[in-house]
């Protein structure tokens, strides 16, 4: 029987990414799913983490960095009285303490740790050293060194709201953050237990928000499985019904203000030519990326070609659509997706 051949579309599915498996070996498992020619993850999440993961088709994948680079959402639960080396229940247990403390010194330390703050990355993360990811040191015994980052914890709440005490050998607390790109909820918890003094690691860890994606719009693996059956079921193939699911490519620059420009302006742009524009409230020296569309004229239609940088009243290309791609992926963000 012959192989089937691989699909040419773009989109971004939001994956509700099951405890157990990577990040890249649940990508691979949805491009397969969807027989797709090219797809991308944006931003790992661990085994043992669960919740939101985008993934990225075809054009999609351009622009994934905007995504690896946009504020993100937790829920966590912390175990209180163990300090790991992976700071999270797969790693071996290298402290424990007895547990006491109350409700008003968990908050004073979780109000430590909010706001502008610098986290030291965990030895066990991706982030590379002289080409090799951190975690292959740690696995052969080698310290690296690893320079404190500035990232920003824009909540740290209890979600356990009647908690007033913890106290014995070990104690489990559930809490959310909300946080900036490049945070580490494992070294987060790790540095909140060691101000308690008991250690603390994460054992349990969901992904509820990326960027401004909706919650309700992510997918299973079970309902892309489900799909697949029923269609299968009645002689026909799943991908209408897959395709449905994912969201326009432009969602993935939804954070980045917009500029709307004419046909002949797209047609340059398309071309790599610096255009200039009308000032779009970026009065400034330095290049900040936006995100473009071409106004068709016509029923106020317009069409997503991409991201620019612009400064002052000139935009540049930077990250296009492939003009053969245009009509098959440019569409306009629905409203109702953020609302």
């Amino acid at each position: 029987m012959p192989r089937r051949s691989k699909r040419d579309i773009s989109g971004i599915l939001l994956l509700n990414k099951p405890q157990g498996i990577t990040s890249n070996d649940a990508m691979i498992r949805v491009r397969g799913i969807y027989h797709a020619q090219k797809a991308g993850h944006t931003g790992a999440l661990d085994p043992l983490a669960t919740g939101m993961l985008p993934v990225c088709f075809g054009e999609g994948t351009k622009f994934a960095q905007y995504l690896l680079d946009s504020d993100k959402a937790y829920e966590v639960t912390a175990r209180f009285g163990q300090r790991t080396t992976t700071s999270d229940a797969e790693g071996e247990i290298v402290k424990s303490a007895p547990v006491h403390f109350n409700r008003s010194e968990l908050l004073g330390a979780m109000a430590k740790l909010t706001g502008k703050i610098m986290q030291v990355p965990s030895i066990y993360s991706a982030l590379k050293y002289q080409g090799k990811p951190y975690y292959e040191y740690a696995r052969m015994g080698i310290d690296i060194p690893r320079e404190a980052r500035e990232i920003t914890i824009f909540s740290f709440d209890l979600e356990d709201t009647d908690f007033t005490e913890a106290k014995g050998d070990i104690f489990d607390i559930r809490m959310k953050v909300s946080c900036s790109k490049g945070t580490y909820i494992r070294t987060l918890v790790d540095d909140l237990g060691e101000l308690l003094g008991c250690g603390a690691h994460v054992i349990r860890l969901n992904r509820t928000a990326v960027s401004s994606y909706p919650i309700d719009r992510m997918v299973t693996f079970d309902d892309l499985n489900r799909i697949v059956d029923e269609a299968h079921s009645k002689g026909l193939t799943a991908f209408d019904a897959l395709d449905s699911l994912l969201l326009p490519v432009d969602t993935a620059v939804s954070s980045l203000p917009e500029i709307v420009i004419d046909e002949n302006q797209g047609r340059d742009i398309m071309l790599g030519k610096r255009i200039k524009v009308t000032p779009v409230n970026m009065l400034t020296t330095d290049l900040q990326p936006i995100r473009i569309y071409v106004n068709l004229g016509s029923d106020n239609q317009r069409k997503f070609i991409g991201v620019g940088e612009i400064r002052y009243d000139h935009l540049a290309p930077k990250r296009l659509i492939s003009t053969a791609k245009l009509d098959d992926v440019a569409e306009l963000v629905p409203d109702e997706i953020f609302e």
